[in-house]
């Protein structure tokens, strides 16, 4: 009778463990991604040593305000956020230290509105390459996003 009470001891801390495991797994650990939907993103390639500019879609899923501070990539030396805007048809830009999403807000980052501006390109890049940047956020998990870079004449 011992050993069916070990037996039995030894199964239900096994099963005691691996349901634990599996909450902790599930378990958000901060922020998870799963909340934040990037779509469409591409980089526009310029010519030289010209600043390139990063565009996407970015959906807040989550039922809490998200605040997009900045992004950085290893292919860049600085990435900034930018808006560019026209005021009595004059163009200009301007630095966009952060961006605050409600819940289920979506923000574009398009030409002739917000981008990034990838500045300081670190080795060769082509079109159709995919360059990781990641998106950097308050109070939350980064996310880091595949970004294909196109021609500037596609867009």
């Amino acid at each position: 009778m011992t050993n069916i009470k070990r037996e039995l001891k030894r199964r239900i801390s096994a099963v005691s463990l691996g349901s634990l495991a599996a909450c902790l797994l599930l378990a958000p650990l901060g922020a998870s991604a799963e909340d934040l939907e990037v779509t469409d993103a591409r980089m526009r390639l310029l010519p030289g040593d010209m600043p390139a500019a990063g565009y996407f879609r970015l959906h807040n899923r989550s039922e809490q305000p998200v605040v997009l501070v900045g992004a950085q990539s290893d292919a860049f030396g600085s990435i900034e956020m930018h808006r560019s805007m026209n005021h009595d048809g004059m163009a200009s830009m301007e630095a966009v230290p952060r961006l605050e999403l409600s819940p289920d807000e979506h923000i574009e980052f398009a030409p002739q509105g917000y981008h990034l501006m990838l500045m300081d390109q670190v080795g060769s890049l082509s079109v159709g390459d995919s360059v990781d940047i990641t998106l950097e956020f308050e109070q939350r998990d980064p996310l880091t996003v595949g970004f294909e870079a196109v021609s500037p004449t596609s867009m």
